[in-house]
């Protein structure tokens, strides 16, 4: 560690991993409830366990970009961070709001008020406090990484970085307007939700792959420089637009059709780019770096954010197709397979790199973490495959030949048990890479070091 306040990623990445726990767990849990529809459901029912599993999963990813941030961000720069104690600051504030989402959630305490009680956007159900808190807590940081990065050396690591961080705390505050007209409000409401996770938030994985990447490969900094602007341009050019494809059938004007269907095409571009950027970047490396299991991390990341993100996202996007897939297990599909892929794999990579060094143990055991990594990968690529089957049954018993939706539930009930065995595997492999990454590994002491030491 070069830097002593890049210390502070520890506490943000040992809170994301508590989070993904919980993340995983609820997962599990909605999993089960797809094969036994009744369980708890007087006590937690379904829609309180997805609103669980999603946002802990939006939560803990935010925290793992932080902590990244806080990381890389002062070797970058070359300085220390701006101010260590508005870093903590931020943490309690996030801790704080989470514990509240949680509260909220589990017991509904304040139902209808409209400053405590629970709100009705999808993924957005936070309570107002919640979100004031969150976009308090963005502003610190903001400002706290943006002075570190101003007085510092400027990289093109740290200035693709801090664009989608800014964007990504600018387009949040769309959270807040929601208005009565549903076609309007969906429209807003994409702006945090699509150009969140297609959009700036790709700007953040490219810049957090390319630190990798330099720190893993040992290439040239001016090489990974000019693939980094290459992804930053597509990815903005195909995103932005690209968010067209959710306007279908919201009752936005017909052009529509046309402009989500040409650039949210292009979408896969930025992905293909990542990917053939990170296995180059290997190819052409120099450097045999200790750290194997942050290296296949790495290159997991963007393969399965090309398939998840790029590829399945791509089979139906355009609006002829997506007319009869939107809203199916096509969908659900994509989502997982484009999640694990882009940022949730990105995160553990980051995480496999950083902790051993912030905790002073590297190397350490990392079998276990690249067990997980295809315990995690290959249960989610089961699970995307096993609902893009049951999806595809779906679209055509309920959306073509119009069957009841609950008569064409039970008829996928194979696929679901299938979703929940990939989703227990799943599981194991984070329990696993939790076990790795958080216990210490037993040092083992030949017989003639402790001679010799005697």
């Amino acid at each position: 560690m070069k830097y002593q306040t890049q210390s502070i990623a520890t506490a943000y990445v040992i809170t994301a991993l508590a989070l993904f726990g919980v993340q995983v767990s609820a997962g599990l849990l909605a999993g089960w409830i797809y094969v036994a529809p009744n369980t708890l459901a007087e006590i937690l029912p379904f829609n309180i366990v997805r609103m669980l599993h999603t946002n802990s999963l939006v939560v803990w990813l935010l925290l793992g970009f932080f902590g990244a941030s806080y990381f890389l961000v002062p070797e970058e720069a070359e300085r220390e961070v701006h101010s260590p104690l508005l870093a903590y600051v931020q943490l309690g504030i996030l801790v704080l709001g989470t514990a509240g989402v949680v509260v909220t959630y589990l017991f509904n305490p304040f139902e209808g008020h409209w400053l405590l009680g629970m709100q009705g956007r999808e993924f957005l159900e936070q309570p107002l406090w919640v979100k004031l808190g969150l976009a308090v807590a963005c502003v610190i940081f903001l400002y706290n990484i943006t002075m570190t990065a101003l007085r510092g050396t400027k990289t093109a690591v740290t200035n693709v970085l801090l664009l989608g961080l800014w964007g990504l705390v600018l387009l949040f505050l769309f959270a807040f307007y929601n208005p009565e007209n549903l076609g309007l409000d969906k429209t807003y409401w994409w702006y945090v939700i699509h150009l969140w996770v297609e959009g700036v938030w790709e700007l953040i994985m490219a810049a957090i792959l390319a630190y990798l990447m330099l720190k893993l490969t040992g290439v040239d900094r001016e090489v990974v420089e000019k693939w980094l602007y290459v992804i930053v341009g597509t990815a903005l050019f195909s995103g932005i637009l690209g968010t067209g494809h959710h306007y279908y059938w919201i009752g936005t004007p017909a052009y529509w059709q046309w402009i989500g269907s040409i650039f949210s095409s292009l979408e896969v571009v930025p992905f293909f780019a990542m990917m053939a950027f990170a296995f180059v970047m290997v190819w052409k490396g120099r450097r045999d770096h200790p750290n194997k299991a942050a290296l296949l991390w790495s290159l997991g990341t963007v393969v399965f954010a090309f398939f998840g993100a790029g590829v399945w996202g791509f089979m139906h996007t355009l609006h002829g197709i997506n007319y009869y897939t939107h809203g199916t297990q096509i969908t659900a599909a994509h989502a997982h397979l484009a999640f694990f892929g882009a940022y949730v794999s990105l995160n553990l990579a980051v995480f496999t790199y950083a902790l051993p060094i912030l905790r002073n143990r590297d190397p350490y055991n990392q079998v276990l973490n690249m067990a997980s990594f295809w315990l995690m990968s290959g249960g989610m690529a089961f699970m995307s495959i096993v609902l893009t089957f049951a999806g595809t049954i779906q679209t055509h018993l309920q959306r073509v030949l119009g069957q009841d939706y609950m008569a064409v539930q039970d008829q996928l009930a194979v696929f679901y048990w299938m979703r929940f065995g990939a989703g227990a595997v799943f599981v194991l492999g984070a329990l696993l890479f939790l076990y790795a990454l958080l216990v210490p590994r037993r040092e083992v002491i030949s017989t003639d070091a402790t001679v010799a030491a005697e």
